[in-house]
């Protein structure tokens, strides 16, 4: 038989994955961008900087326009409550989900683009040939992100993508539209287009993804 103590945690489950695909920034008040504003400056701030722009090789930049827009609120408090294992990123779910949604709240007012995330999430799995992306990702990401994607423990200035800390919370449309379009004023650049570093097809860039996606299981 169920208690009242589990009915009422399940319940908070349930509230936590609603609050996820709200837009934060649009329902939030001035005094809560304002505690979100406090709050990131206490916990956030020594890594992400005051102006949250980050630094590359020590913490990525967290009001990225091309971040924002293809990140839903989900994603953005689940990071912030869990952390990232086996990274700099330490979790923080001490601080409640009240105040996570606070942070998530400010870090969306630096938003300038329609958000995306719902569409992007959407997207179809990646289907390709993890043989090939191994290629392109050795080629490409490893650069920054090192060969087995841990990102700046291997010295790397790139973030830990081949983590379960990072792949089991995005979605291979996230993935997709990063590698595309990349990260302006950032070292990601895009790879798609004739602007891109590489002009990489859909079908390379799947075929990194699905590589990408074993490198968690390894």
């Amino acid at each position: 038989m169920f208690t009242h103590k589990y009915i009422a945690c399940g319940l908070a489950a349930m509230a936590w994955l609603a609050f996820g695909g709200a837009a934060l920034a649009e329902t939030a008040t001035p005094m809560m961008l304002k505690k979100g504003k406090e709050l990131f400056a206490e916990n956030c701030a020594v890594c992400h900087q005051a102006d949250a722009i980050g630094v590359p090789g020590l913490a990525p930049s967290l009001t990225n326009q091309e971040l924002l827009s293809i990140s839903s609120d989900k994603f953005l408090m689940s990071t912030i409550r869990d952390g990232r294992e086996d990274t700099g990123m330490m979790p923080f779910a001490h601080l409640g989900r009240k105040n996570v949604r606070a942070i998530v709240a400010y870090l969306r007012s630096h938003a300038r683009l329609p958000n995306q995330a719902e569409e992007v999430d959407s997207q179809s799995d990646a289907r390709g040939d993890p043989r090939f992306g191994e290629q392109w990702y050795e080629y490409i990401c490893s650069t920054c992100h090192g060969l087995a994607g841990d990102g700046y423990e291997a010295g790397g200035t790139g973030t830990a993508i081949g983590l379960p800390g990072f792949l089991d919370k995005v979605s291979d449309g996230f993935i997709r539209e990063t590698i595309k379009k990349g990260r302006s004023n950032t070292r990601m650049l895009a790879f798609q287009g004739p602007d891109g570093l590489a002009n990489l097809s859909d079908q390379e860039i799947d075929d990194i993804i699905v590589y990408m996606r074993g490198l968690a299981k390894n």
